[in-house]
């Protein structure tokens, strides 16, 4: 009975030597619950699940004393503290034991691609403080057993959140070409983890787990020696099971796999080290990229929830800088927003494999996040605008426009108004011409008073500008811009439409001479029918031959003198879309605002931009950073922007395509009658929550993604050789997070009429946060990344603090500097979890 391979475990069974003919190895069992607290089940169904998994790890250990369960995902515990006191505390206990082990530290498992470098710095500023403030220890493993890819920068943020391990599962060996089971995984900036690929599954079925073990075995490194074995009913929680435990312990006993011992990833990681010893694990393989690809689709899945995030990232972003600056507590507002943020970055719900009425969900959330952000934007607002000195001018509406950005910002602002019939012109707080022109208002009504101007406005960084509307029309001026129905021109650019295709034929800069399209071959708009599953399983590249959409229409909207506008129309089948060419006086770049109305199911459209690029060699946003991958066509996933550069005719010359909206690109080589290119998946409309094998009938009724209107913006940016000349980042930054323009009323005030409160100079060096410090709220947090892949010194002058820090920055290095309120001059740099003081070297002087 006590070595029989199955059947019910006798109870009181004494521990009995192992066979000596045992494997000489020693199998941490790792008992996990991996719950999705949103997938094919709302997340109300989640929250219960959470509390009935969690009991039972609790039984289970009453059950078993060497039981060990281990724990991710941060809300899962929060949802239990609000809904069961009781077996919180049960938790807690477990926990002190040493029994329930906490990793992964983040709030929950995220999508870890798609969400920003901020957002990845939230998932651990609030599941680690939470995990220290209720339990008085920190996860030291990251975990994220079920994420589809790991962007590469990930070594660099779990280091700074105290992490010194990783635990993942995908992509698989047949996905990668990892170098093994175990290996150090390092960031761009020389960060490291010591990285495990979870063989096989993460969850079992609910009985024996030899079918997991050897299935585990069969996956892994055995020249590692001893190995972590994931077992526990998941997905939809569960957790281990008796069966499960009782086998474990029958072949403990038995000696089939080796020694099996009831673990955690921190002990594995502990003794693994010990054994190896410093050559030994310095001996190890190192991996230097990202960790992909496992369901490509996902880069695309639902444009809706990508669209909703990227708006919700950037608005929390910009009420924590305003909150700052206009001396806010807004912790706990800001908390609810950030945690309704990272919470729709779970790996079911940005990824866009949940299920239909998920999305209902997620967009209530994350317009939860906006309205809370907008409030607090608002707010602080107006608390600055009421003492800025305004001086009265009869029949004038004074207009504060205020930059969210710490670097000097250049934009054309639209602004609505009333009691103009004449039209209005813009000047500066000193009554100087500010370039100006109408444009269509948003309201189509019959009051002849109200109408619409953009002027350009030329802003201080993170601070505010005052500027006057003034009643009468622009006066006629000179101007640099000159726009047809087929050509848009500047001193910069100059783009010339094909008619027949409403895509430039050429696009001409003038700084470096070089034609960017002229000459390139294949279409601008491709869709095809698209057979795959929502997760886009096993799919290496959507860069599939296709249909063209038909232009219907060619019109200039604008002409200038500010700025220039060609609206294009498209049709194929039963969809349409728009596309309107934005070329303004002094721009060196088009920016394009598309709407889309897709009404085809089970069809995809790619955005390609065919360039007339020698020798291409493409570039990616990561978060926090950048990656070079192949020119091969492989849908890959991104952030805002991808580049391609090479020569033109001998010239060195490239194009950066930036957006506000999507993450799935490829950079395709010339093949017969095409050019290279740069395509974007634009949009795409799988069945919700369609997982291959499952067959689709051929009769049944199904859902599709995607149906509908959508809006997003694109810029194509001409540069020299070197993507860094077109400085990608800070123009995604600007697209995504628009400044903002109010307008005020005359009074007396006490502040000039523009000013900047943080100033990253505009360089390599970019500030991404700027936020008031968790636990001392007068404390103002500022965080800034190397962006261009280059070491630099750099200098943030911050006169919000009254400060100016000079620090040096490796390539893509974070640092995050806390200053003091009370003695400014003190500032010192810290983790990202704002907890002590890290050693790096810095300068603080006073401004």
């Amino acid at each position: 009975m006590a070595n029989a391979p199955s059947g019910p475990q006798p109870d009181g069974m004494p521990w009995a030597p192992r066979p000596a003919a045992a494997p000489g190895r020693t199998l941490h069992m790792i008992g996990n619950a991996h719950l999705d607290p949103v997938w094919l089940w709302p997340w109300q169904e989640g929250y219960q699940e959470a509390r009935a998994t969690f009991w039972s790890a609790i039984h289970r250990m009453d059950e078993y004393p060497d039981f060990v369960f281990t724990c991710d995902q941060v809300v899962l515990l929060s949802w239990v503290e609000e809904a069961d006191p009781e077996l919180f505390a049960r938790i807690r206990e477990r926990v002190a034991e040493g029994r329930w082990h906490l990793a992964g530290g983040w709030w929950v498992e995220p999508d870890c691609n798609m969400p920003s470098g901020e957002s990845f710095v939230r998932q651990g500023l609030y599941g680690q403080r939470y995990l220290e403030d209720r339990f008085g220890v920190m996860a030291t493993v990251g975990m994220n057993v079920d994420p589809f890819g790991h962007n590469a920068m990930l070594p660099a943020i779990l280091r700074g959140q105290g992490m010194d391990s990783y635990c993942f599962l995908r992509p698989g060996p047949h996905e990668s070409d990892l170098p093994g089971t175990m290996f150090w995984w390092e960031a761009p900036d020389g960060s490291r983890v010591l990285a495990y690929r979870i063989p096989f599954e993460y969850c079992s079925p609910p009985g024996d787990v030899a079918g997991q073990t050897e299935k585990a075995l069969g996956q892994l490194d055995r020249s590692l020696g001893d190995l972590m074995v994931f077992y526990g009913v998941g997905n939809h929680g569960g957790g281990p099971t008796k069966a499960n435990i009782d086998s474990i312990h029958r072949y403990d006993r038995m000696g089939t796999f080796g020694e099996m011992v009831m673990s955690s990833p921190r002990r594995y990681f502990d003794e693994t080290a010990k054994r190896l010893g410093e050559e030994g694990l310095a001996a190890l393989p190192v991996w230097r990229d990202d960790l992909q690809h496992h369901a490509a689709g996902c880069y695309s899945a639902h444009s809706g929830v990508k669209a909703w995030q990227r708006r919700a990232q950037a608005a929390v972003l910009s009420a924590e800088r305003w909150a700052a600056v206009a001396g806010h507590d807004a912790r706990a507002e800001l908390e609810r927003a950030w945690k309704q943020v990272l919470f729709n970055q779970f790996h079911d719900v940005l990824p866009g494999s949940a299920i239909e009425p998920a999305y209902d969900d997620a967009r209530d959330q994350l317009g939860e996040a906006v309205a809370i952000s907008k409030r607090i934007i608002t707010r602080a607002h107006n608390v600055i605008a009421r003492d800025v000195r305004v001086p009265a001018e009869p029949d004038t509406s004074p207009v504060l426009v205020f930059n969210p950005h710490p670097w000097p910002v250049a934009c054309d602002v639209e602004m609505q108004y009333g009691l103009a019939p004449g039209g209005v012109h813009v000047v500066d707080a000193g009554g100087g011409a500010v370039a100006s022109q109408g444009t269509q208002p948003v309201a189509t009504t019959d009051d002849q008073g109200r109408g619409a101007t953009v002027f350009r406005a030329e802003l201080p960084p993170l601070g505010y500008r005052l500027y006057r509307m003034r009643p009468g029309a622009p006066l006629p001026r000179p101007s640099r811009l000159t726009a047809t129905a087929s050509r848009l021109e500047n001193d910069v650019l100059r783009v010339e439409f094909d008619p027949a295709t409403g895509w430039p034929a050429s696009l001409l800069d003038k700084r470096t001479g070089a034609d960017l399209v002229r000459g390139a071959l294949g279409e601008h708009t491709r869709i095809c029918a698209d057979p795959t599953d929502t997760w886009g399983h096993r799919v290496v590249s959507y860069d599939w031959p296709g249909d063209e959409m038909a232009v219907t229409s060619v019109v200039l909207r604008e002409s200038g003198p500010l700025r220039a506008r060609l609206r294009v129309e498209r049709e194929w089948g039963r969809s349409s879309m728009v596309e309107e060419f934005l070329l303004g006086e002094d721009s060196d770049a088009v920016e394009v605002r598309v709407s889309i109305d897709w009404r085809e199911r089970a069809h995809l459209m790619k955005l390609r931009f065919p360039l007339a690029v020698e020798e291409p060699v493409a570039t990616y946003e990561i978060p926090f950073g950048q990656l070079r991958r192949p020119v091969d066509g492989a849908e890959e996933p991104a952030q805002s922007w991808v580049d391609m550069s090479g020569t033109v005719d001998g010239v060195p010359a490239g194009l950066a395509v930036v957006n506000d909206a999507k993450h799935a690109y490829d950079v395709a080589p010339a093949g017969p009658g095409r050019s290279p290119s740069i395509g974007i998946t634009a949009v795409r409309s799988p069945v919700h929550a369609w997982h291959d094998p499952r067959l689709l009938d051929p009769d049944g009724f199904y859902a599709y993604q995607d149906q509908g209107v959508q809006h997003f913006r694109y810029l194509l940016v001409p540069h020299g050789g070197d993507w860094r000349e077109a400085g990608p980042t800070r123009r995604a930054a600007v697209l995504g997070s628009p400044v903002r323009a109010m307008l005020e009323s005359f009074h007396d005030g006490c502040l000039p009429p523009e000013r900047a409160f943080v100033d990253d100079g505009g360089g390599q060096v970019m500030v991404t946060a700027v936020k008031c410090h968790e636990d001392e709220p007068g404390d103002l947090v500022v965080r800034a990344v190397e962006t261009h892949g280059r070491a630099v010194t750099a200098t943030l002058d911050v006169p919000l603090a009254g400060v100016r820090i000079t620090a040096a920055f490796g390539p893509c290095q974070i640092r995050t500097f806390r200053i003091p309120r009370a003695d400014p001059l003190a500032a010192v740099e810290t983790d990202l979890l704002e907890l002590g003081a890290r050693k790096g070297a810095l300068t603080v002087e006073p401004l």
